[in-house]
């Protein structure tokens, strides 16, 4: 791939279920090492734009490209595109998803046994410096149900990362959790964006989508209503429904 050409480019998406049309044609291009934020009114397509990203949810519309990989709705990928896709790809979700019956050390390495070939050793010794990156090592030996849910999102991001993805998608990670337990899972992306780790955070936290990310994308109604330099979508928004959507939030 040409070094200066995008890391990931998003070309006409539209997605629907049934007669409900979700997305309409959103696109869009990132470079690697870039951190945008995608924000927006509920129901505006943010986490449906991310599962047509990672085809859980293959898009009707348009096509998606990550790095010499390009998977065209209409065109079923072959497993090898979509395993190829996917190993480039983390995902943090709204809920934990973790294994409540393994600690928490195995919950981060059993994927890399599975999906790597990494040894037990290997996977553990790999896990355990994840952990101590998010600051739970000392929790490696204890079930998920003894962390609290921020904890627990760490662990779910920390998991992802053992995967050596190239890009990391974020989908409201901290929606579920009371703010100060946000604000630990927050500094943790924070220091990933810091690192240089390639994000796209839909999020409705709108400091973090003005001080971390380099752009902001808005949604609504499956359409991109602005994208550009975070500081300037956030202050100086250009549509009018974009100014209405930032002054509710703020004003929240």
């Amino acid at each position: 791939m040409n070094p200066q050409s995008p890391f990931l480019r998003v070309e006409g998406v539209g997605k629907t279920f049934g007669a409900h049309r979700v997305l309409q044609d959103v696109g869009f291009d990132m470079q690697a090492g870039e951190v945008i934020a995608i924000i927006g009114p509920s129901g505006s397509g943010k986490s449906t734009l991310l599962r047509c990203i990672n085809q859980l949810e293959p898009p009707t519309e348009g096509r998606v490209t990550i790095g010499d990989v390009t998977i065209e709705a209409g065109h079923a990928p072959s497993r090898r595109e979509l395993v190829t896709l996917r190993r480039r790809i983390g995902m943090v979700f709204q809920s934990f998803n973790l294994f409540p019956h393994l600690s928490v050390l195995r919950n981060v390495s059993l994927a890399q046994e599975r999906t790597m070939g990494r040894s037990r050793k290997e996977a553990d010794a790999r896990s355990l410096e994840l952990l101590d990156r998010v600051g739970l090592a000392s929790k490696a030996s204890q079930f998920p149900a003894r962390c609290s849910g921020g904890q627990q999102q760490r662990i779910a991001i920390a998991r992802a990362l053992a995967l050596e993805p190239e890009i990391m998608l974020f989908d409201e990670p901290t929606s579920a959790l009371d703010p100060e337990l946000g604000l630990e899972v927050l500094a943790v992306m924070k220091e990933l964006a810091t690192s240089g780790m390639t994000m796209i955070v839909v999020t409705h936290e709108m400091h973090f989508a003005e001080s971390v990310s380099d752009r902001v994308i808005i949604m609504a109604d499956g359409r991109i209503l602005e994208q550009g330099d975070s500081e300037q979508i956030m202050r100086r928004p250009r549509t009018e429904r974009a100014a209405k959507f930032l002054s509710a939030v703020r004003d929240r």
